[in-house]
């Protein structure tokens, strides 16, 4: 008969009052390292290439093994640090990229470069999701967005910073030095998180393993079917097969989820029309933009016959805009809501590639593209912050690390989509073999990545206004402080 009074355990933190400037800084320099390391590799595989004598398909791999391993794993890594405390899993997920650079650095050859950035992938998969749901527990709901935007502004730097980080160490020492520079910065922000930050759970007690195996292999037979498609074919049985048993485990990972005790996502969170629309605009978002700054990056070098450094520097207009756009973009979240400016920023970022669409040509002089790269960039930085904030206010104060991590989860599926479908059309429109070619792929590979925008766009207008936001907000601190008055008693 007890169990009829027995109430879902509250969120347990450590007696210290979270340090918000600690805790701002620590994640703000983990999240840096895991998004430097997605484009950074990308500019040195022709040295790669070269020293390690392999073919196209393992310097593919190079790069796939790091998102394969971080898109599967970014919903188990939510759910580790709630079960086992997000402190204690953001310094081991550190812990684990830290070492996966180093052994990156260190590989003999390409096979243990390979498995190196699949462990680096790891490692990224549990620390992106526990950055947003630290800062969440560090900041009240209304300093909330700043702290957002500071992040996403991080996040945007690590993006930004990328290709020009790359080029630079590749050509000054090596490639080996692009994954060293990750080893101190890993080796010092550890041990202050272990001093710095408080520590917390979620409100499970019991670890959801079927849930995780589901959500776990459903993930890597899409993703795998996606990054082995352009190589071998879309219609080939490998992919087929890949990708039609992650959908079986998927919806089988819902069915479970929706009758577990203790789910690793509660499908419930999808009956939020803010949660549901918030993460379509992510996926919308990551599948038309990161797509197309993949083979845009390539049109650089491929078309226009600039250096990887030359390339990184002439994207700047474009992905170093969030660093100055998303802290103000995360104020505004809390001032106007997240519908308004998430609609803006990915209508801005469709009308931008239409620009650029039509101002692509082998000769096509810089100039032309300023204009366009600054307003996508702008765009992209007015979803960044207001998407994290719409999703975190959809939810519950101890379900943010389950809610972010679904987030992070969808929105990297969503960037290896784009990148596999626009690098499909780009295959079937045209090709490598001469400038004239390559832009004859690229522009109805950039028009794909426009339409998508365009349906985020709309997707963020069913995200909910600002006076929904702000009583929802008001009701997840009011259910909290319910629940930790029920805890103390």
């Amino acid at each position: 008969m007890s169990t009829a009074f027995t109430r879902p355990p509250a969120l347990v933190r450590s007696p210290a009052t979270p340090r918000t400037g600690w805790t701002l800084a620590l994640v703000s320099l983990a999240l840096f390292m895991v998004t430097l390391d997605n484009l950074v590799v990308t500019f040195a595989l022709p040295s790669i290439r070269l020293q390690f004598h392999v073919d196209l398909a393992s310097l593919e791999w190079t790069v796939n093994a790091y998102t394969l391993s971080f898109a599967v794993l970014l919903l188990s890594g939510a759910a580790l640090g709630d079960r086992f405390g997000r402190r204690r899993m953001f310094v081991l997920g550190l812990g684990i990229f830290t070492l996966g650079s180093a052994a990156a650095a260190l590989a003999p050859n390409a096979g243990a470069l390979i498995a190196a950035r699949a462990f680096q992938g790891a490692g990224g998969a549990v620390v992106m999701p526990l950055t947003l749901t630290l800062l969440s527990e560090a900041f009240p709901a209304g300093r909330r967005g700043v702290a957002l935007g500071i992040w996403s502004g991080i996040s945007g730097l690590g993006v930004a910073l990328g290709p020009v980080i790359g080029g630079a160490v590749i050509s000054g020492i090596s490639w080996h030095w692009i994954f060293w520079i990750n080893v101190p910065v890993g080796l010092v922000v550890g041990p202050l998180a272990v001093l710095r930050l408080s520590e917390s759970r979620g409100p499970n007690r019991r670890f959801d393993i079927p849930g995780l195996v589901l959500a776990t292999g459903g993930l890597f037979g899409i993703v795998y079917g996606l990054v082995r498609a352009n190589a071998i074919g879309w219609g080939s049985s490998t992919v087929l097969g890949a990708m039609l048993g992650g959908a079986a485990l998927l919806i089988a990972f819902t069915v479970w989820e929706l009758h577990s005790p203790a789910p690793m996502l509660p499908m419930r969170f999808f009956r939020s029309r803010a949660f549901a629309a918030t993460n379509a605009v992510s996926f919308a978002m990551y599948f038309g933009m990161f797509g197309s700054v993949f083979l845009l990056a390539q049109f650089f070098q491929t078309a226009q016959h600039y250096t990887a450094l030359q390339a990184g520097l002439r994207t700047l207009p474009w992905t170093g805009m969030p660093i100055l756009v998303a802290p103000v973009a995360g104020i505004l979240s809390d001032r106007v809501g997240s519908r308004p400016l998430m609609a803006t920023g990915l209508a801005l970022q469709a009308i931008a590639l239409v620009w650029i669409d039509r101002a692509l040509a082998p000769g096509m002089p810089y100039a032309s593209v300023i204009v366009p790269f600054v307003l996508a960039g702008t765009g992209m930085a007015l979803v960044f912050a207001p998407a994290a904030n719409a999703v975190l206010s959809a939810v519950r104060g101890h379900e943010a690390g389950q809610a972010s991590g679904a987030n992070n989860a969808i929105r990297e599926v969503g960037g290896v989509f784009g990148i596999a479908v626009l690098a499909a059309v780009f295959s079937h429109a045209g090709g490598y073999a001469s400038p004239v070619q390559f832009v004859a792929g690229l522009q109805p590979a950039v028009l794909v990545g426009s339409g998508v925008l365009a349906l985020g766009a709309m997707a963020a207008l069913f995200v909910p206004g600002i006076a929904s936001q702000r009583a929802r907000t008001a009701e997840r601190r009011t259910s909290s402080e319910t629940e930790g008055a029920g805890a103390v008693a």
